[in-house]
């Protein structure tokens, strides 16, 4: 992982870039296509169950008011199913569309090449003597 800003190597876990110290946790900012995202859900849905409605209610009105047969009723009920089926094939293709393009993040890499020393940084520094337990270390280190 690289920093988006400076193009340093980035170890996991890090909150700052150690280079340039810009803030490395994930932006909580709202798309702006939430609204175009929202519009195409609320039209697939409306699309669905009005279609279903339309199949339904047309398959009712022509086997009863129309008295038609079997046969035709079930290629209208196909026909009507095969129509929905389209659009909300098309309408998911385009949500697809809509929503992968924001995913694509390019970073940058820089343009200088990386030193090891910039890689690893500094080796720390070898105690003096063994310390026994991590609370006798820290007590040493700050002074208390």
């Amino acid at each position: 992982m690289y920093c988006a800003t400076c193009g340093t190597p980035l170890a996991p876990g890090l909150s700052y870039c150690n280079r340039c110290g810009v803030s490395l946790k994930e932006r909580t900012e709202i798309p702006s296509n939430t609204k175009s995202v929202a519009a195409f859900l609320t039209a697939i849905t409306l699309i669905g169950l009005i279609g279903m409605g339309i199949m339904l209610g047309g398959m009712v009105t022509l086997s009863t008011e129309a008295h038609l047969s079997e046969p035709l009723v079930g290629f209208y009920m196909l026909f009507t199913f095969l129509i929905v089926a389209i659009t909300e094939i098309l309408l998911v293709r385009q949500l697809s569309r809509l929503t992968g393009s924001s995913e694509r993040i390019v970073i940058e890499l820089p343009q200088q090449p990386v030193t090891p020393s910039e890689l690893y940084g500094t080796h720390p520094r070898n105690l003096a003597e063994q310390v026994p337990s991590v609370t006798e270390n820290t007590t040493r280190t700050l002074g208390y």
